[in-house]
């Protein structure tokens, strides 16, 4: 028998179709791994594809599947130009370029372009359904889950569903009375769909080897209060409080509602809600009084702030002798990607970085300077190599390396990737900078 953590993501979506009774719909995503799957497996089940802001858009799965999506791309950042170069290849595309716009991973693309985006869609949808005529479901409104997916129903007319957008804060809560007018809107969440099945991901294997090594060095003791500053969906909070068995009461700051929304979710659904809570917050405020907690920690989260404000408030918020405990990405080393590139392909690959970074942000050996300087003591330093072997652990990566190369770079990256996985050789490394602290 298939554990329910086995089944790939597009046989979970095919649960939910079935369950709902929806034969075919139309799909709206940002992430490939939501919808690429599923279209190649149910190609059937697809009306039409629309991609908003996607970091990158293979062109071969699109001409395998005889889609013509729709796609809006921003004309600013690095990845514009790619996309721009991917979609030449693609000439059935119908794109929108919105103007004087940089989308990245936090961006909040429908909230800041909801005319733009809202038009475009039932343009383009109007379009699709008068060729194929319309297929229009009566669902109940309402919230259900499937096969570890959460949905959401509104509107009627033909079935539109709509997977998460990446980190971006309200999602398509903006243009979804306007789609629900015309639609049968299901908008998915849970720990299985979009960033939050990377994050979800992610905090296994190499990476959470990591970060058990920096709770080891907190030396956590029962009865302890823990502060996570950027804690995203509480994955790690949650394995934090199993690992510790409630001992310890947990607090999870993120700027992200989106976020804190789902790490709420998944608190309730492992019975945690007694141990583990949210906070709306920025690490550069954190909303708590002088001496607070007796462990202030963080997760690759520094890079996206002001390091050293952030750091003053995890020490202002922890009591004298408490820790403070960061992981911080290791962007000053190259990545590890173990698959056969020539050397020039192989040195751009591993170049490539996390996107829009603060420029005040920490993302080097500098965290080590900072500790120093902000008179925390014991400090101990220790950088980690995150080896990742499976897809779901180094998709991210994976997603940052295809968006900087062009189409023919692209096919020859796959191509080595796919000959070191069939020789069992390959994988992907991280550098991570690691520091534990004791306020005075």
């Amino acid at each position: 028998m298939v554990s329910m953590t086995e089944i790939p993501i597009e046989e979970r979506i095919f649960q939910l179709f079935q369950h709902l009774g929806i034969q075919q719909a139309h799909l709206a995503a940002r992430l490939p791994k939501d919808w690429q799957g599923f279209a190649a497996a149910h190609p059937q089940c697809v009306a039409s594809l629309t991609l908003l802001c996607p970091q990158q858009v293979d062109h071969n799965a699109l001409r395998t599947l005889a889609l013509r999506p729709l796609v809006f791309i921003g004309d600013r950042g690095p990845t514009a130009e790619g996309l721009r170069e991917n979609l030449a290849n693609h000439p059935d595309s119908t794109v929108i370029t919105l103007q004087n716009y940089q989308a990245g991973t936090t961006s909040d693309v429908v909230a800041d372009r909801v005319d733009d985006i809202g038009t475009a869609m039932l343009d383009f949808l109007d379009q699709r359904d008068q060729e194929r005529g319309d297929q229009e479901v009566s669902l109940p409104e309402g919230e259900g889950q499937v096969a570890g997916i959460l949905y959401r129903i509104q509107g009627s007319g033909p079935p539109l569903v709509l997977f998460p957008l990446q980190y971006a804060p309200s999602q398509w809560d903006p243009v979804l009375p306007r789609l629900s007018q015309r639609y049968c809107t299901i908008t998915l969440s849970g720990a299985n769909v979009g960033s939050v099945s990377t994050l979800e991901a992610r905090a296994k294997g190499g990476y959470l080897e990591a970060v058990q090594k920096v709770v080891d060095e907190i030396q956590l003791q029962p009865g302890e209060r823990v502060l996570d500053v950027g804690c995203g969906p509480g994955s790690l909070d949650r394995w934090l409080a199993h690992r510790t068995g409630g001992a310890n009461p947990i607090v999870g700051v993120d700027v992200s509602t989106f976020l804190l929304r789902e790490a709420a979710a998944l608190v309730k659904s492992e019975g945690l809600e007694g141990v583990v809570e949210f906070r709306e917050a920025s690490g550069e405020t954190l909303p708590f009084p002088d001496d607070s907690f007796d462990v202030s920690m963080s997760f690759t989260v520094i890079q996206f702030v002001d390091a050293d404000r952030m750091l003053g408030e995890m020490i202002r918020v922890t009591r004298p002798g408490g820790r403070i405990a960061v992981l911080a990405r290791g962007d000053d080393r190259p990545n590890i990607i173990n698959a056969p590139l020539r050397a020039e392909l192989k040195a751009k690959a591993e170049a490539q970085r996390s996107e829009l970074p603060h420029e005040l942000g920490c993302r080097d050996a500098s965290l080590y300077r900072r500790f120093q300087q902000a008179g925390l003591t014991k400090v101990k330093m220790f950088p980690q190599l995150v080896t990742y072997t499976e897809e779901a652990h180094w998709q991210t990566v994976q997603s940052r390396v295809l968006s900087a190369l062009s189409p023919e770079e692209a096919e020859e990256y796959r191509t080595a990737v796919a000959q070191a996985q069939a020789e069992g050789s390959f994988f992907i490394a991280e550098q991570f900078h690691c520091a534990v602290g004791v306020k005075a």
